[in-house]
């Protein structure tokens, strides 16, 4: 785990890194392992008040490592996230398949997260900072839903959480295309909370600030704030995953003669 994700605590709150800095912190299954590992340890951790996440160089994740997948498939594998034959069906943690756990188990840490973003968050890397309660953003950091772009559905339990931060219309744009967009558009549609020269360093602050707080009462507020905000049912997070296995299927051949009438 400690070649791709590492944690310090310092009075109750975990500065968790994701340490893959010579690849943009991209994703391949080793980090996928990782994230799963990391959110599973500190929800035993005890003592723990409050969690900043971030990426260590220019990026805070720039999603998917297509290269490592790809090298997967030709090998014999699926290219699945997180493990060359695991099934994007079967649900592996509670609601959630493997893939969807390396985003939906900070959602469900019971204290809160706050990502902090520099440099890029591409796909799978912006569906990382969604499974945050709060994103903090570097002036000039960029966001996108870029799984269109690799004949993906974003599947990784981000879009729930999309469906309660912004516009329907916003949504449906962003996924479609996989347009880049900036600091301040995030700001605009609800996925940033705050834009700061130095996004980790402000974290790390507010994070000290919450852990000063009733424990007690922070871990209750999020259970509440979390019920309010999204709470996907088991048969949501199960059609994301259905509908990423279809993506992966050819298409029907239509170019047979039709009959109308």
């Amino acid at each position: 785990m400690e070649q791709r994700v590492s944690i310090s605590m310092s009075d109750g709150v975990a500065d968790v890194r994701l340490v893959r800095a010579d690849k943009m912190n991209a994703l391949d299954p080793a980090m996928f392992e990782a994230l799963v590992a990391t959110t599973e340890r500190l929800s035993k951790e005890k003592g723990l008040r409050a969690v900043v996440l971030s990426g260590e160089g220019r990026a805070f994740c720039a999603g998917l490592d297509m290269t490592r997948f790809a090298a997967m498939n030709e090998n014999g594998g699926n290219g699945i996230p997180g493990g060359g034959n695991r099934d994007l069906t079967v649900r592996t943690h509670g609601q959630v398949n493997f893939a969807q756990e390396a985003v939906w188990g900070w959602r469900q840490l019971p204290v809160p997260v706050i990502a902090a973003i520099q440099g890029v968050a591409f796909g799978g890397g912006f569906q990382l900072a969604l499974g945050a309660d709060m994103r903090f953003l570097s002036p000039d950091a960029r966001m996108s839903i870029m799984e269109i772009k690799w004949g993906l559905v974003p599947d990784m339990a981000g879009t729930p959480i999309l469906a309660s931060l912004v516009r329907d219309d916003i949504l449906r744009e962003l996924t479609f295309t996989g347009r880049i967009f900036s600091a301040q558009e995030a700001l605009t549609y609800g996925l940033a909370t705050r834009i700061c020269e130095d996004p980790r360093g402000a974290a790390l602050e507010v994070a000290l600030e919450i852990a000063g707080k009733s424990p007690d009462a922070i871990r209750a507020a999020k259970r509440m704030l979390n019920k309010l905000s999204v709470d996907p049912g088991p048969a949501l997070l199960a059609e994301v995953g259905r509908t990423a296995e279809a993506a992966r299927q050819p298409e029907p051949d239509r170019s047979g003669p039709r009959q109308y009438g």
